[in-house]
Formats: C-alpha cells, structure tokens, sequence
C-alpha cells in the first residue's frame, strides 16, 4: 500500500486550505417517511455562544456589553462560524444573569440601547454572521409588570398568566415539586393573593402558566418583535420546563434501581424525585406548535431548544425535534457524561442519538454558561488522575467539528481556558450566581464558567475592561490563553478551531452528509460521513497511547482524488491493511467520486 501512502501524505494537514472544494447550489436530504428536503443553514451551524456581560466591555463599567460585542465581530468571523447566540440582554433585575426578564421587547441599559442592537445585527449579518437571542418563556421576573397585576387577586385579567395554587388545609405547599436552584419546595407563598405560586427555579422566577392560550399568544406576539427586526432565530430556555401537570400530583420518589437523571448533581435534591408532573410533561409538545407557526412566518429562522435536565436528555429532545411542527433544534446532555473519555463512550452516545434523531435537529454542546467549560468536561482528567493534555482536546476539536448536525461553541472555550475556581480564583464574597450561592459548598456553581474573556495578556484585567474592577474575577491561568497569544501560535488551540472550522465548511460531506457509525473499537472511534461525490472516513484514537486500526480502503482510494487531514500526527500512515494512530491522532480521508 505503498501508493495510497505517498498520495495522502502529499495532501497532508500542513495544505489544507488547498484541498479541493465540492461546490454544489443546493442539497437536499431525505426523512424517514422517504420525503425530499431542502437543507437549511441551521442543519450544520455551527453557533458561538455569546455570554454578554464577559464577553468585551466597551462603555469601561467592568461588565461586557453590545458595543464590545461589535468590537469583535472580525474576531468571531474569523473563527468560521456560521452564527452566533446572545444570552438575555432584556431589562431584568439581574439576579439570574438576565433570565429574571422584566421586559422582553427592549435591551437592558447595562449592555447598551436597541439602537446598538440593530447596529450589531446588521454589522453581523454583512459578515455572514447568522444572530439568535435567548427567549426566556418559561418564567419572568417577579417585579414583571405582568406578575404584578397576576398577584394583586384572583379576578385580574393576568390572574391565570402564572401558576397559582391554594395551600392544604394544614397551610403547606400544595404538592412536593421541587426547586431546580434552592433544594427547597418550588412553592412560594404570596401574602397579597393568599395562594401559592411556582417557580421551578429562583423564588423571583415565578412560572408562567402555558396552559393559558392567551399568555402563550401574548408571549410570542412580543418575541415577533425580534424577528420583524431581523433576527435569525430563537435559542430557547428551559423549554421542557414548560407545562406543569394541570392536576399539581406529587413526583414519584427516585427508587433505589431507578437510573440517575440527566442535567443534574446527584446530590441535587431535586435528583431525589422522578421528573414527570413539576416539568417534562408530554402536553409540552403540543405547544410547541405555537412556537414553529410563528417561526414558520419568517423563513430561515431557527429554534434551539435546551433540553438537558430530564430524565433521558437525548431521547426526550429527539422528541422535540420531530416533524415539521416543533423545535428546529435541541441540545442536550449527550456529551456532559462525568467519566474520563472512552471510546466505547462515544460509540453509545452516537449510536443512540442517531436512533432518537433520526430527521436530524441535533446540536452537540461540551460547554456553556450552565454546564462548565469544555476544558473541564469528562473530569478533566484521563482514568489514571493526569490533566488531558493538548493533543487530546486538539483530537476533541476534530471529533467535535464532524459531528452530523449543529454544535454549540462556548465563548472562551475555543481557548482552551480552565473552569473558574471557587475559591481559588473567585473569592466567596464575589460569587455573584445564585444558584451556586444556594448550594454553596455542594455545588460551587456557575460563575467559574461565566468569568471574562481574555483578550489581551499585558493589559489590566486581560483587556476585557479598562475599569477599575470587573463583575467577575479573572483567573490568572487565563492570562497566558490569552487571544493575542494564541493568534500568533500556529499550533494553539485557538488556531486548531480555526483551521478546522475553516476546512469543515468546504466538507460537503459533514455539511450535508448522512454518517455510517463503524463497529466499536476499544480505543478508536470511527465513522463515515457521505453526500454526492464525496466519502469521508474520520477515525480518532480516543487513547493516549499509539494504536493500530483495522480498515479496508476500496480500491478507488488509491487514485489521485484522494486526501487526508491528520491531527496530532506526523503523517499518514497505514500498513498491512491497519491505520497506524500516534496517541489522540486523528485522520480524515476524503474520497471524490469524479
């Protein structure tokens, strides 16, 4: 096999940006029903996640804002995504970094004015950059001028916009649902109505009630009010925590042999219950078709709905992602798992996310403000206690970018940078997430994912403001991450993203393809990835020791419209019918039928 080897090793990683591109108009995919699509942009983007206020502070107050965002926008295009997500920048009382909304038509002071948003949306969009905004439907703030008409009685025209229930007779909580944030009951007594009201997450985050048509179209109608302004599309909060059970019975007790919930600690008291009747209610995807109907009205507008905190997280966004009447998207807890990486691992998470998206609609996350850093993920460290090295997340950013569908893509982690420590890096007393106050020192929180980005590593606070302070401490291992020493590091993370970002979309393969998973391996993972002229075998050695992969090339693999791209690799190599993968090597060949 001498030939196959001096071919691919003369198309090798160092050239990639001169590998061939397919260029083709259009694609198409077909359902499981045999009916014929067009693809859509949002099938295979991938989105950089955008936390606002640690994001790049322009005004100088040490909290990030829109017009540091539009500061950066060269920076995020030349990562080569294809869209980027907005956490909440509505008015809010900020208990909850902006998920406690109190007005959702307007920007909150703090970030800017909605002129600087429609400034960022149409700069973004000149640099082909897609926007999405966060839509909090689940709840408002308590100081809502909706909930304060809903409490003042039972008789006002919001009275039903919340969920409200009487006590039992002995004055208690009207069932035992349970908090999501505090471990305590999710019920909250209101002296001024005499009832009880829900709030699955902080007690200033009462529910909004969607068996309530009237709420529903009221909600939408002013989530419209973006997209008449241009936006792309919706990232959905908390959408599986929509409908309660109109019948308030209690959860079922988490029984001894009953498998652990996706999203959550373990030692969450929440855990403790089955998750069936306070949230994760069938009747949820019967309203979803509300939210694809308003979508429906502006075409190439997207949803992507979170669904992570369930009892099966893959199999239940599967469900919300079906048809052509529900989300667009979903993500889920499908690579949150907290065990060294294995391949075994990643054989079973994509075998059953193929099954339970059959239609497509998956977006992969590793990272984001809720769920730490991808730096942190799968502990963080191999199965024999050491740190993962650099190769290793430089194979996860090629595993990562060939995935079938949308990956979400966490400011900072195409970085490379550590998860926050409390309190190492962030003192008790500048905590600032409520909930990892609550649970402090269970859980230590969110903060240590939500602290600053680094940008420039000889300046005060790393570049990110030139105030005196800034909302969040800055980790000092973050300084030698920084952007501006990244950007001139061929090999660095930040340029892995980049190169592979870059060379993912010129893939039609991984943009439009479908994917055949290969048989399971006890150190590689492998899988191949088809559409039109071109086949595209990735293996990736999940192992941090050299091993050998047993493959058949066909014989048209042998002729000059053959290339590869190698990571973590000195070359190419394959003998006596086996890849030979150095520890964490990754290989793609690419075959063009011509």
């Amino acid at each position: 096999m001498e030939s196959i080897n001096s071919k691919l090793n003369a198309n090798s990683a160092r050239f990639w940006w001169r590998l061939p591109v397919i260029n083709r108009r259009a694609w198409t995919w077909e359902d499981t029903n045999s009916h014929i699509h067009c693809g859509q942009w949002w099938q295979h983007a991938v989105i950089y996640q955008i936390f606002p206020q640690s994001f790049c502070d322009a005004s100088g107050d040490g909290i990030g804002d829109i017009k540091g965002i539009i500061e950066k926008l060269d920076y995020i295009a030349a990562l080569g995504v294809e869209a980027i997500w907005l956490n909440p920048i509505y008015p809010s009382t900020h208990e909850d970094a902006g998920y406690d909304v109190t007005k959702l038509t307007d920007v909150d002071p703090r970030f800017g004015y909605l002129g600087d948003f429609k400034r960022l949306l149409e700069l973004a969009h000149l640099r082909g950059l897609k926007v999405i905004l966060d839509q909090v439907w689940n709840h408002t703030s308590s100081a809502h001028p909706w909930f304060q008409e809903s409490k003042k009685n039972r008789s006002n025209n919001k009275a039903d916009w919340y969920v409200w229930a009487d006590a039992k007779p002995d004055g208690s909580p009207p069932n035992n649902w349970i908090s999501a944030f505090t471990g305590e009951n999710a019920w909250i007594w209101e002296e001024e109505r005499e009832q009880f009201y829900l709030a699955n997450f902080m007690p200033s985050q009462p529910d909004l009630n969607w068996h309530h048509s009237e709420m529903i179209r009221t909600l939408l109608n002013q989530s419209q009010f973006w997209l008449e302004l241009g936006v792309d599309g919706f990232r959905i909060d908390a959408v599986n925590f929509f409908v309660h059970d109109r019948k308030l019975r209690d959860n079922p007790q988490r029984g001894e042999n009953d498998a652990e919930p996706d999203g959550i600690a373990a030692d969450n008291p929440l855990a403790k219950q089955k998750f069936c009747n306070s949230f994760c209610r069938p009747e949820t995807l019967e309203k979803l078709t509300y939210v694809r109907q308003l979508m429906e009205r502006y075409p190439g507008t997207v949803t992507l709905g979170e669904v992570t905190l369930c009892e099966d997280s893959i199999e239940l966004s599967g469900q919300y992602v079906k048809d052509n009447d529900r989300l667009h998207l979903a993500y889920n807890s499908a690579l949150l798992e907290d065990e060294p990486l294995s391949a075994p691992m990643l054989h079973d998470i994509m075998k059953k996310t193929l099954k339970h998206f059959p239609e497509g609609g998956q977006c992969w996350m590793v990272g984001n403000h809720d769920y730490q850093r991808l730096r942190s993920r799968w502990t963080g460290h191999k199965s024999n206690g050491e740190p993962y090295s650099k190769e290793f997340y430089r194979m996860v950013i090629g595993l990562l970018v060939t995935l079938p569908g949308a990956l979400c893509l966490y400011q900072g982690d195409e970085l490379g940078l550590p998860l926050g420590k409390v309190p190492d890096d962030i003192d008790r007393e500048d905590m600032q997430d409520p909930y990892g106050k609550c649970m402090y020192p269970k859980d230590l929180g969110r903060d240590g994912s939500r602290t600053p980005m680094p940008w420039q590593s000889c300046r005060s606070f790393l570049g990110f403001t030139s105030a005196d302070s800034s909302w969040l401490p800055i980790p000092d291992s973050h300084k030698t991450l920084a952007v501006d020493i990244q950007n001139g590091d061929p090999d660095s993370l930040l340029n892995t993203w980049r190169r592979m970002l870059i060379w993912r979309r010129a893939q039609p393969a991984i943009i439009s393809g479908d994917v055949v998973l290969h048989d399971p391996h006890p150190d590689v993972f492998a899988y191949t990835r088809r559409y039109a002229e071109q086949t595209l075998l990735c293996v990736f050695n999940v192992s941090d020791k050299a091993t050998e992969y047993p493959t058949n090339f066909p014989h048209e693999y042998q002729q000059a419209h053959t290339h590869t791209v190698i990571l973590n690799q000195d070359q190419f190599q394959y003998q006596n019918q086996h890849l030979l993968l150095q520890p964490y090597g990754a290989v793609y060949i690419s075959h063009t039928e011509v």
